[in-house]
């Protein structure tokens, strides 16, 4: 039997460590097979959505709600709470898709776009518009682009009545957030928590809430309109049957997480990113694809490798180390390696040193 790889790649990556012996338990107590409206789900539910509320600090206004995958957020955001216009800061594919998706679901979007490798800045933003919704991609998981914390304060007192939505795909929980500057924030659990795909979580606050129930009425909501949501969510329950068996281990990671302690985890993962971009800065051959250093992921670190791809990918892959490819454009220009809290430091430590060789 071969021996055991270990996935930095950016989603779904390695599972974090305790997630083996969580699934055996799972299985155990037959978790998969209870019914999402059962008192054993609800109390599932309620312990997930409690453990991240203290893990991160969460507002007591703010509730999590589940979706199929984060992507899946944004037309549940712009069909609940969005009657005509919308604004995205665009840095990458996935920010650019979610502007266009608004665009196909009918709304007036509005974009500005930053060049690739860089973030938008705010004063680039059109100081003569009030939009509904502002869209930012916190980590551009396509680019390695991390748009700074700074920023979305910045947004907020810029427009003061827009809701201001965070996509946190990538960075949630490892990077500090400003809940109170946030109206909701989706994430994956197959990234930073570590966990199989499958599950989006779905943080939102009152402010948002009240915003979408005005519009309720219209009609531009689906069955999963924030009104289904907010009634399910009363009893710890979803609208439709969920990933019961995602939401019960993304519970005990986050339990795993708190017992750890955030902060380490947060230092832990500075240093992390910290060697690899030093390593990087340092070559020729294979370079960070973000000059900038206050525009630099912490979780996903992408680097230019003038079409040496597929190489460095197979050559690492021998050494039982895997990393991802560039994302779409940049499929064979650039590599893309995940910084996650499974990510040990012993184990960034030993693909800097694989890069390292590889580089020379």
């Amino acid at each position: 039997m071969s021996a055991r790889k270990i996935y930095f790649t950016t989603g779904p990556s390695a599972l974090y460590f305790t997630v083996e012996e969580h699934l055996r338990t799972a299985l155990r107590q037959q978790i998969p097979s209870i019914s999402h409206r059962s008192k054993a789900f609800s109390l599932i539910y309620q312990n997930t959505e409690e453990q991240l509320r203290e893990l991160v600090g969460l507002p007591d206004d703010y509730r999590l709600f589940f979706t199929s995958s984060a992507t899946e957020v944004w037309e549940r955001m712009l069909q609940s709470a969005v009657s005509t216009n919308t604004l995205h800061l665009v840095n990458g594919a996935f920010s650019r898709r979610f502007y266009q998706i608004a665009q196909k679901l009918g709304y007036r979007a509005a974009k500005a776009e930053a060049p690739a490798g860089c973030a938008v800045s705010v004063e680039d933003l059109p100081t003569d518009q009030a939009p509904e919704l502002i869209g930012v991609t916190h980590n551009e998981t396509s680019t390695g682009v991390q748009q700074p914390v700074g920023d979305l304060e910045a947004i907020r007192e810029q427009y003061p009545e827009s809701l201001l939505t965070v996509d946190a795909v990538s960075s949630f929980p490892v990077v500090n957030l400003p809940f109170e500057k946030i109206d909701a924030l989706y994430f994956s659990v197959q990234k930073c928590f570590g966990l199989p795909a499958g599950l989006g979580g779905w943080l939102v606050n009152q402010r948002f809430v009240d915003k979408a129930m005005q519009l309720a009425p219209t009609g531009k909501t689906s069955y999963h309109g924030i009104d289904t949501y907010l009634e399910h969510h009363r009893k710890h329950q979803t609208p439709s049957t969920p990933n019961i068996l995602g939401i019960y281990l993304l519970g005990r990671v986050v339990q795993d997480m708190l017992e750890k302690g955030l902060e380490r985890i947060r230092m832990e993962s500075k240093y992390k990113s910290a060697i690899l971009y030093h390593m990087l800065d340092s070559k020729q051959s294979i370079r960070p694809f973000v000059k900038e250093n206050h525009w630099r992921s912490e979780t996903v670190v992408v680097a230019e490798t003038k079409d040496q791809t597929n190489g460095i990918i197979e050559r690492l892959d021998q050494k039982g180390l895997v990393i991802g490819s560039g994302y779409g454009p940049y499929q064979e220009q650039h590599i893309r390696i995940a910084n996650f809290p499974t990510h040990s430091k012993e184990q960034i430590e030993m693909l800097v040193d694989s890069l390292d060789e590889l580089a020379e």
